[in-house]
């Protein structure tokens, strides 16, 4: 079994580990109805994508 030959400093150990973090959701905020939705994702209060209806409006959400 390999052994390190000294020890990992904690600075050396939480540099690598500085990108092991979940990186946060993207929003943006959309032309027509001006609400922050997910990138490529349908705007669930309007139903439209990409400038196409897709689903009926719902009033729920």
């Amino acid at each position: 079994m390999a052994v390190p030959k000294s020890k990992k400093s904690k600075s050396r150990t939480r540099m690598r580990r500085a990108h092991d973090r979940l990186p946060m959701n993207t929003y943006i905020e959309d032309a027509d109805s001006g609400e922050l939705r997910r990138p490529h994702h349908i705007d669930l209060k309007t139903g439209v994508y990409r400038g196409r209806q897709v689903l009926e409006p719902r009033d729920d959400i």
